[in-house]
């Protein structure tokens, strides 16, 4: 389903349609040497992107907008904002 430019959305809660990644101008790039697992970037996310694995955080850039909320929020820099290159 493609919505156009005052179209109504008839399908609520379809949101995992929409990869809305593709709106983002910059995108935080985790550094998990520097990441201490403190979850607060997963806690701040408002998209919810940030998933725990045992690694570190993973960011879903498929719906990431590139807030920089995690990367202004993260204690110990472990998180920084890139330009988005496509």
């Amino acid at each position: 389903m493609k919505i156009t430019i005052g179209a109504i959305n008839d399908k609520p809660g379809s949101s995992k349609n929409y990869k809305t990644g593709s709106w983002r101008t910059l995108k935080p790039v985790i550094n998990l040497e520097k990441c201490k697992k403190c979850w607060l970037c997963k806690q701040l996310c408002p998209e919810g992107c940030i998933t725990k694995k045992e690694e570190g955080p993973q960011i879903n850039y498929d719906y990431c907008k590139g807030c920089g909320i995690c990367a202004h929020e993260c204690t110990f820099d472990a998180i920084i904002m890139e330009l988005e290159e496509r």
